[in-house]
């Protein structure tokens, strides 16, 4: 019986990785770390394998006395606000924008934060011990804990993503919604309509098996052509748990995190709501952001990979705004991590309220090309203690400056290094990508097999 956290919760293939039995003996560990005194906020995505993982964790928590609430298919970000609107915490089943096969779980502390790294240690050390050990009887009788349905947790969410608009409203903007036949696929067409936008929806039709196939974030190129077609000011395609979104302009460009990072920030910036001036975004975002935020004299303040840092460093500089590439954008006056439907409907509020098309928004910044390779290797960890490899990297680094830049990072849970190169052109990273991947195979021996 084994579990580790990834920079997201806890992922694998359900019924095989993911088993009830260790989805069982995670909750009565949750009911012991983070104690019994409220109850658990329970959601889930539309994966088929969602209400098997979830029976299971609640027949832990209430084996151990918790009491459990359930709030049904609901988007991560609505998972985190029902956590914090009750100082509970909370567990979001889901497995992101990976395959339906997939599924995982997202722990948040009482108040709706991703738990701390201290405290996903003291989980997977404790489930540790109760695989070696048959666990003590819980409470019996009157003890046991009880599951209930939350009353109306859409309608809660729903009204907390409107009200963020403040009054303000996108009425007579057309927008097409992919909802990737995932968790948003309710929440995210209310959203838009009671604010007023014309509103167009696909994949909003999950069938347990369909999340994420050919929609959503990781692909909206069916969300592109209908925003082209339709004559539409906008697109949105959501991920599986509905805690990130891509957009789309109205020419069917792709407008990533980076991208919707710069609009919404020079906006803040010109309303004065851009506290101290800075925004956080992760070491993988585009060159092309910390440029475009320092034309504006806004400074750009860098964390390693994952949402949980942006929120942290947000907090620790009392920043309004940060994100992440990938679409995971986190405005700290309104949510307590990423929100996909927020994230857009600020968007839209730009579009609408400037007049102007996405697309001339977006073009504020200039994205620098940027290539990624994973290399698998046989020993991630060798090349940490290599010092001609990163002398080598370095001085490489040192021939692309000031157009250019490299990032070297070992995973941390798979035997692969990721290797990124931004240059001035395609072709310039695609060469220094290859001789950097040479390099890396040199320091960290041969790929294994297969």
């Amino acid at each position: 019986m084994t579990l580790k956290f990834g920079t997201d919760g806890i992922r694998g293939l359900a019924n095989s990785e993911l088993t009830p039995e260790l989805v069982t003996a995670l909750g009565r560990v949750l009911a012991h770390v983070m104690g019994t005194e409220q109850p658990f906020v329970i959601g889930r995505d539309t994966r088929r394998s969602g209400p098997m993982i979830q029976a299971a964790i609640v027949a832990g928590l209430t084996a151990e006395g918790a009491e459990v609430e359930l709030a049904g298919v609901l988007p991560t970000p609505g998972v985190a606000h029902l956590a914090k609107e009750r100082g509970a915490p909370a567990a979001m089943i889901s497995a992101s924008h990976n395959p339906y096969e997939d599924n995982g779980i997202k722990l948040f502390a009482p108040g709706g934060r991703k738990i701390t790294e201290e405290m996903e240690h003291r989980v997977e050390a404790e489930l540790r011990e109760l695989a070696m050990d048959a666990p003590e009887p819980g409470p019996g009788g009157a003890g046991i804990g009880v599951d209930h349905q939350m009353q109306n947790p859409i309608d809660e969410y729903v009204g907390h993503v409107v009200g963020a608009l403040e009054g303000r409203r996108l009425d007579g903007l057309k927008v097409v919604l992919d909802c990737g036949n995932g968790a948003a696929f309710r929440t995210a067409p209310m959203i838009f309509k009671e604010l007023g936008a014309e509103v167009e929806v696909l994949n909003s039709w999950p069938d347990g098996t369909n999340i994420n196939k050919e929609c959503g974030s990781t692909d909206p190129s069916g969300l592109q052509e209908v925003v082209v077609a339709s004559g539409a000011r906008a697109g949105l395609a959501f991920d599986g748990d509905g805690d990130r979104v891509v957009a789309v302009d109205e020419r069917g460009g792709i407008i990533d995190g980076d991208q919707i990072l710069a609009i919404c920030a020079l906006d803040m910036n010109e309303r004065e709501a851009l506290r101290n001036k800075a925004v956080v975004a992760t070491i993988m975002s585009n060159m092309g952001l910390r440029r475009c935020l320092a034309a504006h004299e806004i400074e750009l303040v860098e964390v390693d990979v994952g949402d949980r840092n942006v929120v942290d460093e947000l907090e620790r500089r009392n920043l309004a705004i940060g994100g992440e590439q990938s679409g995971h954008i986190i405005f700290s006056d309104h949510s307590v991590g990423a929100d996909g439907a927020l994230t857009g409907a600020i968007l839209l509020d730009v579009v609408n309220g400037t007049g102007h098309s996405l697309g001339l928004l977006a073009g504020v910044m200039q994205k620098f090309p940027q290539v990624l390779r994973n290399v698998r290797v046989r020993d991630r960890a060798a090349i940490e203690k290599d010092t001609i490899f990163w002398e080598e990297a370095r001085q490489i680094a040192v021939e692309l400056h000031p157009d250019g830049r490299v990032l070297v990072r070992p995973s941390g849970t798979e035997p692969v290094v990721r290797v990124m190169v931004e240059a001035p052109s395609v072709e310039r990273a695609e060469l220094v990508a290859d001789r950097l991947v040479d390099l890396v195979e040199r320091a960290s021996f041969a790929p294994p097999p297969g």
